[in-house]
Order: C-alpha cells, then structure tokens, then sequence
C-alpha cells in the first residue's frame, strides 16, 4: 500500500514508522524540519518531504498522484479538513482520513463524505466506558500500579 501522512507530530511520525515497519510504502510531510528530525523514528526507510501539506505541488511530491491512502494528521483542523479534500477531490486518492479536534466540525465533515478520526470523542467515550464499568484493580485499568508493592 502507498501511503502519504500530512503532520509528523506524534501520531504521524507513530503511524508512519509502524506502517513502514509493515512493509508498506510511506511519506510523510511537515513543514518543520525540527518535527520531522524530533518525532520521527530513526530506523524510519520511508521518504519525508519538507513543505505546506495544502500545496499542490508538495503533495504531488509526496507522491499523491498514486497513493492508495492518504491521511492528514497535524494538529490544525482546517489543514486537515483542506488537505483531505485535495486528496480526495483532486487527486482522487480512493482513501483520504482526516484528524479533526472539533466535535462539531467532525460531524459535519463526516456527513459531507470525509473518513474523519475526531480524539476529543474517542476519549471522551473511552472515558466514560471505563467510569461505567465499575470497580476495578488499578492494574486493570491501565494506570499501572504493581501488585504487592
């Protein structure tokens, strides 16, 4: 699978090392050379290009032009929701996901044909399952806490 993922924070640059990892044939793009220095994984074999995720030309040279996915991820909604669309609209990527904080903006988004990844819900609903279960040992819930000690 060909791959190109706008945003190298900490999810790009994870999601761009372990699909790597997997074999598929990624790029990631950020216009902070620190970013991509800081985040990204060192045994990281994937290409990296340098510039604006809503340029037309910096997308073409991340290879946009045959990817299969395409996946906006930094931490700006309207980068995302722009990018996202150039990739669907444009380019005719067959699988274009998009990060967006705004629960509202999410849904209306979603409702327009976007596959969209809103963390704010997801943890929220998260949230409330782990309230709703009940007591638990800390160990189960995650925190981390050793028996016995």
């Amino acid at each position: 699978m060909r791959v190109v993922i706008l945003g190298c924070g900490r999810v790009g640059a994870r999601l761009a090392t372990s699909l790597d990892r997997e074999g598929h044939a990624v790029t990631i793009i950020d216009r902070s050379n620190e970013s991509l220095q800081r985040f990204l994984s060192p045994d990281y074999q994937g290409t990296v290009v340098l510039g604006n995720g809503i340029d037309e030309d910096v997308l073409r040279r991340a290879g946009i032009e045959q990817a299969d996915v395409f996946a906006a991820v930094t931490d700006d909604d309207n980068t995302n929701i722009m990018a996202s669309q150039m990739a669907q609209v444009i380019f005719r990527v067959p699988k274009a996901i998009c990060r967006i904080y705004d629960p509202m903006r999410n849904e209306t988004y979603r409702m327009l044909g976007l596959r969209t990844v809103a963390p704010v819900l997801l943890a929220a609903d998260r949230i409330r399952d782990l309230l709703q279960a009940g007591p638990r040992r800390p160990v189960d819930a995650g925190v981390g806490r050793r028996e016995g000690g």
